[in-house]
């Protein structure tokens, strides 16, 4: 499946973006702040689009122009698949962009084609999103798409980075979605 926005495709991690992924995986104020450590090299890259990135509902940013060049991910994981205990009817949304491209509002249009798939195509109930104290731009990201405060997760251990965290989780209700509006 491929979800296209006015600037954006969300198309399928293919191996060959392992280089792509690297580049702007390896920066360390990326995946720290979303809840990884950076990629330590190109293998490690390919092994995460093996094994993760493959799934349905993981999606490869790219320009419309560039669709071969890569610059962050966003998914949409349902049910068991999610980090959150939620129902099969429900979804998780996460992303993350390279650090050249922040601030262009990339983020909420993504999110926002993202939500449009979760309601419309996948028929789904509720969408939630969470981000990391200290993690403002995800924050700001989640509001600007009609995601509100529904509970925080108290500290606790992240084995992947090795720290202890708290998790602000945000959610979208359909019935509190308006097409266009987020």
């Amino acid at each position: 499946m491929i979800l296209t926005t006015d600037r954006l495709l969300l198309r399928p991690w293919a191996d060959s973006d392992a280089q792509c992924l690297y580049q702007y995986a390896k920066d360390d104020r990326v995946g720290p702040i979303a809840g990884w450590p950076p990629h330590q090299n190109v293998e490690e890259s390919l092994s995460i689009i093996q094994t993760i990135f493959s799934q349905e509902g993981v999606f490869a940013l790219t320009f419309k122009e560039h669709p071969e060049h890569v610059i962050g991910c966003i998914g949409l994981l349902t049910g068991a698949k999610s980090n959150f205990p939620i129902g099969e009817d429900e979804g998780e949304v996460s992303y993350w962009l390279g650090v050249p491209f922040w601030g262009q509002g990339l983020i909420p249009e993504a999110i926002r084609e993202i939500i449009r798939y979760g309601f419309e195509d996948r028929n789904l109930r509720t969408l939630w999103c969470g981000y990391f104290v200290g993690n403002e731009q995800s924050k700001r990201a989640q509001e600007k798409c009609g995601f509100t405060y529904h509970h925080t997760n108290p500290a606790q251990y992240f084995p992947l980075t090795n720290d202890i965290r708290i998790e602000h989780v945000y959610h979208l209700p359909r019935q509190s979605w308006v097409r266009g509006k987020s």
